[in-house]
């Protein structure tokens, strides 16, 4: 699943945001393109589990066609 986080701006915020992701599962694999900002995510948490942890943080993901 891929989101794009506009007003993810630096490493600070891509810090936040994996760690958000990495509480819901452990085990996710979390590509973050600080340049494009784009957060890819492979895991069994589910899109809106996913999302939800990122609003969390103070971010407004939106989900990207794959």
């Amino acid at each position: 699943m891929k989101f794009h986080v506009p007003d993810m701006t630096c490493g600070n915020c891509a810090s936040h945001i994996t760690k958000a992701i990495e509480s819901l599962d452990g085990n996710a694999r979390i590509d973050i393109s600080l340049e494009d900002k784009i957060v890819d995510v492979t895991s069994s948490a589910s899109v809106d589990a996913v999302a939800a942890a990122i609003v969390a943080e103070g971010y407004t993901p939106a989900v990207q066609a794959s």
